[in-house]
């Protein structure tokens, strides 16, 4: 018998179509970064890399939001970046799946990876 995680349940309870942005954000997540560890901290899925917070997802009303915490090094991706008034994170926004660039995602993940975070 096989038990969901608390990350892999928040994704599956969410309404549509958030639920399927979500996995389809899982999916190119796992697939850009190797060795991440999908955990619920701050009841949100957060993904982890090599034992440090790498991003979370977050769902609110409208959009969910890829967020990244150390984003000094991601200053290229600015114009796709939102911060928000947020002084430590800035995040990539989906308000629906076709909204995902895959390119950009790809991206800011790997210079992420590649910079430590």
């Amino acid at each position: 018998m096989y038990f969901l995680k608390p990350a892999e349940e928040y994704i599956l309870k969410q309404e549509e179509p958030f639920k399927s942005i979500l996995l389809q954000l899982q999916l190119l997540i796992e697939a850009a970064v190797s060795d991440l560890e999908l955990k619920y901290k701050w009841r949100i899925p957060y993904y982890y890399y090599n034992n440090k917070p790498f991003c979370y997802l977050n769902v609110t009303k409208k959009y969910i939001d890829i967020g990244f915490r150390h984003t000094a090094n991601l200053d290229s991706f600015n114009p796709y970046l939102v911060s928000e008034k947020r002084k430590v994170f800035k995040s990539l926004r989906y308000y629906s799946i076709e909204d995902i660039n895959q390119e950009i995602l790809f991206s800011v993940l790997l210079e992420l990876k590649n910079n430590g975070e």
